[in-house]
């Protein structure tokens, strides 16, 4: 990798049911190099396109991220303990689609919660799901049936919808998402959308959604 610091972090895959369905899946379609591969690739876009931390004080001090093929309901995969990923072998089983694309996708969403500030869990979490979402939205993993411009009933629905709003935001300053998380590192105030926009987030909204004319 090319960018400043990416060769100090460590990726760590562990398949805890290789001999399982979805442990069978995952190393047929999937395998632990491509995910290495992608974690490092990930990795690198979160601090130079999605945060835009050159500086690497402003990036979380972590230096391992650690991913383990477990066993679990609920989700496709989950982010916990600072700098660790529990993908589900539910998943990886029952999926239908074209499985790499999709695990490629999941992993821009739970690596963004790896490196992203939540001001130190004051932040709405809708609005720390709706960041993980937009990295997908702009590295180009938005899945078949994500939210488009304008949809959503309120600006921290999460996930997609919040991702929709967010992106709405860059358009008015561009890196606002990057700007917004270095504000988010030590707390958080819905001024902040304010501070770098200009209008409050209600007002915001009601314009997001009249743009989109709805």
């Amino acid at each position: 990798m090319s960018f400043s610091g990416i060769s100090a972090m460590d990726y760590y895959v562990t398949n805890e049911a290789a001999n399982t369905p979805g442990g069978i899946r995952f190393t047929n379609e999937v395998g632990i190099p491509y995910t290495k591969h992608i974690m490092g690739t990930i990795n690198e876009f979160i601090w130079s396109t999605l945060f835009r931390q050159t500086d690497p004080s402003d990036r979380k001090p972590i230096d391992s991220v650690e991913v383990y093929i477990v066993e679990f309901d609920g989700a496709e995969g989950i982010s916990w303990g600072n700098n660790k990923i529990n993908v589900s072998l539910i998943f990886l089983k029952g999926y239908p689609g074209e499985l790499k694309w999709e695990f490629t996708s999941l992993f821009y969403h739970e690596m963004t919660h790896c490196f992203q500030w939540d001001g130190e869990g004051h932040a709405p979490i809708e609005l720390v799901e709706g960041v993980a979402d937009y990295a997908k939205l702009i590295g180009g993993y938005a899945q078949e049936g994500f939210a488009v411009p304008g949809q959503g009933e309120r600006w921290d629905q999460g996930y997609d919808f919040t991702a929709r709003f967010l992106e709405y935001c860059d358009g008015i300053n561009p890196g606002f998402v990057a700007k917004l998380n270095k504000k988010m590192r030590y707390d958080f105030d819905v001024k902040y959308f304010e501070d770098l926009t200009g209008k409050p987030v209600d007002q915001l909204w009601r314009d997001y959604k009249a743009k989109y004319g709805q």
